[in-house]
């Protein structure tokens, strides 16, 4: 067992990693439900294997619960689900000192996170992730949102949970192609400032998409660990640094956008192509050598992820793409910033991209 400290100014929490944690799930969760009460959300995939499972555990240690499950899938994180799980909660009596629990996945984290953030001014959260991509990632660090018409994650919040337990032996009924999509964001940390995890990434990323469980948990905990000490320096950010985490996601949200956030690819399937273009767009520009943007893309394709357009079967035009970029959340006085990178493990913010110039690049990018 594993705990890793999220250090915040307020509201700091620990993610908790242990083989079979579910198995005795209400024992970790129970000091952290103020008012011995839950109210646990989860989806059409997740909740008919864990939940029952985890209201007997809760229910046997005094803890009520009422239990709703959603639909899965990226279509469910909108305003009239939002509506719909807001409403229950009201209809069920839930109290400002209740606790709000996410069992599931990314979808499930960020609608459940935002709901617990504006229901009665704010409740307790807490995260189980079920998925790779949000064990390592979503469930960390208190980003809350659901889709509008006009893009991704356009309306939300920051809240963040109160304790976020993760059960790596959960992705063992995983589906292969959730199980890649998810590693993407863990190859992501090592992209950013730790190339010698990118390293391990090259070395084990093999036996991790085998279900290795050692491999598993190591990448679990390092990403973790790498995601929690950039988000105690720039909780809400405030100062650029917390932006590093989003490393092929301008890329990625527009191609995203443009197969209709459907299951065409899945979002971890477009930050994998979103960090190959952002290394060969860095090439570009003269901020990195060719060798490394064909590493990460070499080590992308032998993971079977998406590593360039054609391969996340976009085939628009390089200024449709941008388009979608321009109603991302990040534009500020018409310029968008750009998370390019200097080399493996040397990530930075751009503030001076020319986004015809991105068009260009786009328009003659395979």
């Amino acid at each position: 067992m594993t705990r890793v400290k999220v250090d915040l100014a307020n509201n700091s929490y620990d993610v908790m990693v242990e083989a079979g944690a579910l198995e005795n799930a209400a024992n970790h969760l129970a000091p952290h439900l103020s008012n011995s009460r839950a109210f646990i959300i989860s989806d059409s995939n997740v909740g008919p294997a864990y939940v029952p499972k985890l209201v007997s555990q809760l229910n046997a240690e005094g803890i009520k619960t009422k239990t709703l499950e959603l639909p899965a899938g990226e279509g469910t994180k909108n305003w009239q689900t939002l509506e719909k799980l807001t409403d229950w909660l009201l209809e069920n009596g839930i109290e400002r000192a209740d606790t709000v629990a996410a069992l599931g996945g990314g979808v499930i984290g960020d609608l459940t996170g935002f709901a617990a953030s504006i229901i009665k001014r704010g409740c307790n959260f807490v995260q189980i992730p079920t998925s790779l991509l949000a064990q390592v990632d979503s469930s960390v660090g208190g980003k809350t949102a659901i889709n509008s018409a006009a893009g991704k994650n356009l309306v939300g919040s920051f809240k963040q949970p109160k304790f976020v337990l993760i059960d790596p032996l959960v992705l063992g009924t995983l589906p292969d192609r959730e199980l890649r999509a998810g590693y993407a964001e863990v190859v992501k940390y090592g992209l950013i400032d730790r190339p010698e995890f990118f390293v391990w990434c090259e070395q084990n990323g093999g036996k991790l998409l085998g279900g290795d469980p050692e491999a598993l948990s190591y990448a679990i905990v390092q990403s973790v660990s790498a995601k929690a000490a950039i988000v105690a320096e720039d909780e809400k950010e405030l100062t650029g640094k917390r932006a590093l985490l989003n490393l092929g996601h301008t890329f990625g949200h527009a191609l995203e956008a443009e197969t209709g956030y459907s299951s065409t690819l899945v979002h971890g399937e477009a930050v994998a192509a979103g960090m190959a273009l952002a290394f060969h767009y860095s090439v570009r520009r003269g901020h990195c050598d060719n060798a490394a943007a064909e590493r990460v893309e070499a080590h992308l394709k032998q993971s079977s992820l998406p590593h360039s357009l054609s391969s996340a079967s976009v085939h628009a035009t390089g200024q449709r793409l941008v388009d979608h970029m321009l109603l991302d959340k990040k534009m500020s006085g018409g310029t968008l910033p750009f998370l390019l990178a200097n080399g493996i493990g040397q990530t930075f913010l751009a503030q001076d991209v020319d986004l015809h110039d991105v068009a260009a690049f786009l328009d003659h990018s395979e």
